[in-house]
C-alpha cells in the first residue's frame, strides 16, 4: 500500500492507489490530433484499392480486345469491359431491373436469416453440450460437403412452390459457415472464464447470455459474413428451378441465349451485391462487439 506521505500533491487515494491525471488542457496540448493522419492513410488505401481495380479492368479490356489465348486460359470469346458496360446501360433502362434485384435480394435475406437462427442456436448447443454434438454435429457433417447444385432436385421434390425452393439453396449455402463459425467461437472461450463466472454465482442461462454469447459473438459474425457470401455463391443455382425474375435466373437465361456480355454482368452484380452485403453484416458485428477492436496491419 502507498502510504499518504508518498503520494503525490494533488492525487487521491482511492483503495490505497495513487491517482494522479494529468489535466486535460496539457493532455490536448502534448498529444497532436491523429485525424489528419487517419484520413490521408485511409484516402491512400482507398486510392490504392481502387487503382487495383482500374488496373484489373484494363488487363481485361487489354485482353479481350487482343483476343489474347495463353494457352491454358484463353480470352477469344470473353466481352470485354466495354461491352459490359453496354449491356449495363440496357439493363438499367429496362423495368426488370428492380424485378430481378427485389426478387434476388427478397431470396437471399430469407434464407440467410433462416440460416443465422438456425446456425448460430444449433451451434451454441453443440459446442457448449457434448450429448449435442454427438448427436447433431455427426449428421451435419455429412450434409456440409453437398455443393448447392446437387440439393437441387430435392429441393424440388421436398417444397410445394418453387419459391420455398429458390429459399431453401440460399438457405442451406449460408447454413454451414455460420454454423461452424460458432462452435469454434464458443469452443475458443476461455475455461477460467467460465469458471470465474460460475464461482461467482451465475446460473446458467445467465451465464450463456452474458458470458458465452458475447465471447462467442465475434466468431459468429465473422461466420454470417461468409454465410452471406456464400448465399449469393447459391443463387444462380436457386434460381436455375424456375421463375422469370432474379440475378441469378437473368445470369443462367443469358448462358442459354448466348448472351456473353449480359453472362459477365449477372456476375458481376451478384459480386457486387455479395460485397456490399458481407461489408453491412460486418459493420453490424462491429457495432454489436464494441469492445473488439481491429489489430493495427503493418505496411
Amino acid at each position: 500500500m502507498i502510504s499518504e506521505r508518498s503520494a503525490p500533491a494533488g492525487a487521491e487515494l482511492t483503495g490505497g492507489a495513487a491517482f494522479a491525471p494529468a489535466p486535460a488542457s496539457a493532455a490536448r496540448r502534448g498529444a497532436p490530433s491523429p485525424a489528419p493522419a487517419t484520413t490521408r492513410r485511409d484516402l491512400r488505401r482507398a486510392f490504392l484499392r481502387a487503382l487495383s481495380v482500374a488496373a484489373c479492368v484494363g488487363l481485361w479490356q487489354w485482353a479481350s480486345m487482343a483476343r489474347a489465348d495463353l494457352g491454358v486460359v484463353t480470352f477469344l470469346n470473353v466481352p470485354a469491359p466495354t461491352d459490359v458496360l453496354a449491356a449495363a446501360r440496357e439493363l438499367f433502362a429496362s423495368p426488370k431491373l428492380w424485378q430481378h434485384l427485389g426478387n434476388s435480394v427478397f431470396r437471399v435475406l430469407a434464407g440467410f436469416a433462416a440460416a443465422g437462427a438456425t446456425g448460430v442456436v444449433l451451434g451454441l448447443l453443440i459446442g457448449r453440450s457434448r450429448l449435442a454434438e454427438d448427436t447433431l454435429l455427426p449428421p451435419l457433417e455429412i450434409l456440409r460437403p453437398i455443393p448447392g447444385v446437387a440439393w437441387l432436385p430435392l429441393a424440388i421434390l421436398m417444397f410445394p412452390s418453387a419459391e420455398l425452393s429458390m429459399i431453401f439453396i440460399t438457405y442451406m449455402g449460408a447454413l454451414f459457415p455460420i454454423l461452424i463459425a460458432t462452435i469454434h467461437g464458443v469452443g475458443a472461450l476461455d475455461p477460467r472464464l467460465i469458471a470465474s463466472s460460475r464461482s461467482l454465482g451465475a446460473r446458467p442461462l445467465r451465464l450463456f447470455l452474458e458470458v458465452v454469447l458475447p465471447g462467442a459473438l465475434p466468431s459468429i459474425v465473422t461466420g454470417m459474413s461468409i454465410g452471406m457470401g456464400t448465399s449469393w455463391f447459391c443463387l444462380v443455382t436457386a434460381e436455375m428451378i424456375g421463375g422469370q425474375y432474379g440475378i441469378g435466373y437473368f445470369t443462367w437465361e443469358s448462358y442459354n441465349l448466348q448472351r456473353y456480355p449480359d453472362i459477365v454482368l449477372g456476375m458481376l452484380l451478384i459480386g457486387l451485391l455479395g460485397m456490399l452485403s458481407s461489408a453491412l453484416v460486418l459493420r453490424a458485428g462491429a457495432w454489436l462487439t464494441p469492445w473488439q477492436e481491429p489489430q493495427e496491419k503493418g505496411r
